[in-house]
């Protein structure tokens, strides 16, 4: 017997033997499940580093908000997660409607002060405004009457303030109606690297010393750009393509502003130096715009899903170029075009809304020469949040308006 032959016949060593394709089949098997073990955990972990930095980041960054939960909000909504933030914000906001009826505190309702010049005739100032028919009733004492605020431009009153109810329906508001003087005021479009994004700009946060001298005013402007149905343009370049027929704030090169529906009357031209869009104009030819309704969320409102009584903030212009501005809690966008109506608006826009991003800040140094500062600001509002210091900090990437002190009044008297 052959080698060979005895091999062929000698039992296993070590029990039956299997192919070795069967061993390499299940080899690979499990040599490739470790590899998508591994690929899914350092997927895993590279989506955890970049949650905790992108996320953690605008927690901690308060131009996105006052609060954690509006921060959250703008971070979601700027990854991709605007529905699931408009149901959350449209839930709670069905559940905590604001109240009918209800009275005020004692001083919700400004005292008003002393308004200064009063009936003077002069080229270099507009006359002070009549005070505002309250729609609740009866009125309570001070109720839309007005009082001067703010730095004064050559001792003359630049911006008068007044408070009331915003319907005869939700008596427990109050909101602030602000009327501002354009021959005294020259006007300033402050971009953001949120709004409209991009950058850096000629004008943008902090306010620097040189216009904080003759800082009056600053106030909040539109949405954000995703949710504006506008353009944006300054500095001398479109950043956002403007819409025709969109509202526009438009200001130019000596500092007057208008607000138009876009394409209309007004093109760009070597004149204007910024333009603002927000959605369309709310207020045209003194009367509200056709077809508003109270309820009505896809359009006017679109950021805080279908929410209707919210924080809203509006700006108008009147027959004779004062601006009027509009904020305040509890509004829906009937009310907020009522109270421009009221106010004096022939032609209005909604700006901003949302608790976090209204907001009115006027500033009243010492002198009339000293600086604009957040210790010497003041809100319209005390309920406002974002304090005057916001205007002044580097981190505020938000567009803005201000209001400033023109320098030629003397030269301007007739």
């Amino acid at each position: 017997m052959t080698q060979s032959t005895i091999n062929r016949y000698r039992p296993p060593r070590h029990g039956p033997q299997r192919p070795r394709h069967i061993f390499s089949a299940r080899t690979r098997r499990r040599k490739l499940r470790r590899r998508v073990a591994a690929s899914v955990l350092l997927v895993l972990m590279a989506f955890l580093v970049w949650l905790t930095f992108s996320l953690g980041g605008a927690l901690l960054n308060p131009a996105l908000g006052s609060s954690l939960g509006s921060r959250f909000a703008e971070w979601a909504r700027g990854h991709g997660a605007s529905s699931i933030v408009n149901w959350t914000e449209n839930e709670w906001y069905k559940h905590h409607p604001p109240p009918v009826g209800g009275t005020l505190p004692p001083g919700s309702i400004r005292t008003p002060t002393s308004s200064g010049p009063t009936n003077v005739t002069s080229n270099a100032y507009l006359p002070t405004p009549k005070p505002m028919v309250p729609f609740a009733s009866p009125a309570i004492s001070g109720e839309g009457d007005w009082s001067p605020v703010g730095r004064r431009v050559d001792g003359v009153p630049a911006i008068y303030e007044t408070t009331l109810r915003p319907d005869a329906v939700h008596t427990s508001y109050v909101v602030g109606v602000v009327w501002m003087d354009t021959k005294l005021l020259r006007a300033s479009l402050y971009s953001g690297s949120s709004i409209p994004g991009g950058g850096p700009f000629p004008l943008s946060a902090p306010i620097k010393t040189s216009a904080a001298r003759t800082l009056v005013a600053a106030f909040n402007a539109g949405f954000l750009m995703a949710n504006a149905n506008g353009g944006y343009y300054t500095a001398g370049k479109v950043e956002i393509p403007l819409r025709k027929g969109a509202a526009s704030f438009v200001v130019y090169r000596n500092g007057s502003s208008n607000i138009v529906a876009w394409g209309n009357s007004v093109t760009l031209n070597h004149s204007i130096v910024s333009v603002r869009q927000n959605l369309d104009l709310l207020v045209n030819n003194g009367r509200p715009v056709a077809g508003l309704e109270a309820n009505d969320t896809s359009k006017w409102g679109f950021t805080l899903g279908n929410a209707v009584d919210v924080w809203r903030s509006g700006l108008g212009i009147t027959a004779n170029g004062a601006l009027v501005y509009v904020g305040g809690p509890g509004l829906n966008i009937t009310d907020l075009a009522n109270l421009l109506v009221r106010a004096g608006a022939v032609r209005a826009m909604e700006l901003d809304i949302n608790t976090d991003w209204v907001n009115f800040s006027s500033y009243q140094p010492s002198t009339s020469a000293g600086l604009a500062t957040a210790s010497n600001g003041r809100e319209l509002l005390p309920a406002m949040t974002g304090t005057p210091a916001r205007y002044f900090e580097s981190w505020w990437a938000r567009d803005f308006i201000t209001m400033s002190a023109v320098t030629t009044i003397k030269n301007a008297k007739g």
